[in-house]
Formats: C-alpha cells, sequence, structure tokens
C-alpha cells in the first residue's frame, strides 16, 4: 500500500517581516503596505485550516489501517528494535495475553497461550541481527495451531525499525495431515496383515471377530465374510474355552508372552497354534479389542 503524506511547516515566525513582499503596488515592505497587513490573519486561517484537513486525513489513514488489519482475522504484533509493543491486532489476544495498556512495553514480559514454545524473543532479536525472516509451528492451550512467521518491519526508506510478527490458523491443516497420516499408517498395517504368512484376527471385547486376513482363511478354511459372522468362542475346542478366555482377559492389566494352545477349523480339525495377543487400546487407554498372530506349530 503507498501512501501519501503531505507535510506543511507550521509558521514560526511572522508571515510579513521587513522583506520587500508583493502584496501591493511597488512591493512595498509589508509593515508599509495595508494590502499585506490585511492578508497575515487570510494567511494564518488558510494555514490552520490545511492543518486541520491534514490531521484530519492521517485520522482517516490510520482508522482505515487499523480496520484492515482488524479485518484480515490474522493475528499481528508489531514491536520496535528494542522489541516493545507498538501495536496489535485484536486476534492476538487469543495467543498473547495482550490488552491495549501493553502498548509500549516490551513483548518478554507478556503471558502467551503457546504450549512449548517460549523462544518469541530470542527468535524475534535473530531476525534483527539476519534480516531473514523465521518460521515456526506453534500450538495454543486451546488446541489450536498457528504458523508463526517473524519478519524485519521495513519503512518506505527501507529502514529497519522492528519486526512483523504474524499468527495463521491452521489448525485444520493440522488436522488433514495427522488424519493422512493416520490413514497412511493403518494402510500400511493393513498391507502387513494381509500379505502377513501367520493367521491374524481381531475380536473386540465381546468376542465378536471384527479382522480376518487371508492367511486366516488358508489356515481355518472360513473366509473373511463367514468369519466376520463368528464369535471368537466358534473358534476355541469346548474344553480350552474358559482357559483360552482366561488367558486373553489377562491382557487389560499385563503383557502376555505368546502361548501354545488349540483352534478349530472349518471342517471340524483341531489345530496346535501358537498364539501371540496384543490388547488394542484407545488414545484414553482402554482396551477395546484383541489383535492375535497365530502361527502353526509344527506336526509330530
Amino acid at each position: 500500500m503507498s501512501v501519501a503524506v503531505l507535510c506543511v511547516a507550521s509558521l514560526q515566525s511572522p508571515v510579513c517581516d521587513d522583506r520587500v513582499l508583493p502584496c501591493g503596488p511597488g512591493h512595498q515592505k509589508a509593515d508599509e503596505n495595508p494590502q499585506c497587513l490585511r492578508k497575515i490573519p487570510e494567511i494564518a486561517s488558510h494555514s490552520d485550516s490545511m492543518q486541520n484537513e491534514i490531521a484530519e486525513y492521517l485520522s482517516r489513514l490510520n482508522n482505515d489501517m487499523n480496520n484492515l488489519l482488524a479485518g484480515t482475522g490474522i493475528a499481528t504484533i508489531f514491536v520496535d528494535r528494542k522489541l516493545c509493543i507498538l501495536r496489535f491486532t485484536p486476534k492476538m489476544a487469543q495467543i498473547i495475553n495482550l490488552i491495549g495498556s501493553d502498548v509500549g512495553r516490551p513483548v518478554g514480559q507478556i503471558v502467551s497461550n503457546l504450549v512449548g514454545y517460549d523462544s518469541l524473543v530470542a527468535d524475534a532479536k535473530k531476525v534483527l541481527d539476519t534480516l531473514e525472516s523465521q518460521d515456526r509451528r506453534v500450538q495454543t492451550t486451546d488446541g489450536n495451531w498457528f504458523q508463526m512467521r517473524i519478519k524485519p518491519y521495513r519503512t518506505i526508506e527501507n529502514v529497519i525499525e522492528g519486526v512483523v510478527i504474524v499468527f495463521v490458523n491452521i489448525t485444520d491443516m493440522k488436522r488433514t495431515e495427522e488424519s493422512l497420516e493416520i490413514a497412511n499408517r493403518q494402510l500400511r498395517l493393513a498391507v502387513v496383515v494381509r500379505d502377513a504368512y501367520d493367521a491374524i484376527t481381531v475380536h473386540d471385547l465381546e468376542g465378536r471377530i471384527i479382522a480376518w486376513n487371508p492367511s486366516a482363511t488358508r489356515i481355518y478354511g472360513w473366509s473373511e465374510e463367514e468369519a466376520l459372522q463368528m464369535n471368537v468362542r466358534d473358534r476355541i475346542p469346548p474344553a480350552l474355552q474358559n482357559e483360552s478366555l482366561a488367558i486373553v482377559a489377562k491382557l487389560s492389566t499385563e503383557v502376555l508372552e505368546p502361548y501354545e494352545t488349540q483352534r478349530l477349523t472349518k471342517s471340524g480339525d483341531v489345530l496346535s497354534v501358537r498364539i501371540t495377543a496384543t490388547a488394542l487400546r484407545s488414545k484414553s487407554g482402554q482396551v477395546y479389542a484383541i489383535a492375535t498372530t497365530e502361527r502353526l506349530e509344527p506336526q509330530s
């Protein structure tokens, strides 16, 4: 934005002095020419009017700038070379606890709502020293994420008078990135499960089978569609059901070593298998399912 500023020198000395002014016939001196004397109030009034117009223009310009900054919805703070606050947009109050009376205070004295980031002053000083921008991803205590950029504050004359610190909300983008990362991990896990030579199954706490890989079909005979309609009890010989379910129940409090047991096939055969059972937990730490890796034991 280019801003044209008109500067008018105030009248420090009398308008009409002992110099010869073209105020009337013969270019008489001001104090000898009634016409010139009559113009002094007119000139002074015109000067006051111009100064008032300039003041009103600068006031409107300042209001326009403040409304522009506030209307962007972007948290911005301006600090001088001593890192004292010059001005800030309303959105900054969500990130740093600022009020109007904080203008003039060192930014390092203001309590921020940033989590795990306490080098704002050091980064701002680095920008002043190197004149190179600094970028950081920071999180606030309310869980929002921001892309923070610290840049030199340059005047029209290209003089560095401080730094500008801008925070752009990237919470939605961050959540999308996290969702993509989770999806990629799940995809990689799904590929591993699909291609595993051992049978891999998952059942919920009620025993309902919720995952069944191709090797489980190869070993036990049930298709994935069939297995997902079954309960884990349907695969355990009746004489071993209580023992097997008691072992699995221990997973809520401890890690189990792999153990040997037996499982039924679709045709009714009994197979000896070595099982590794793992408890699947939610973010809160609650067990919500049991995953098993089942390997055939060599036939004696």
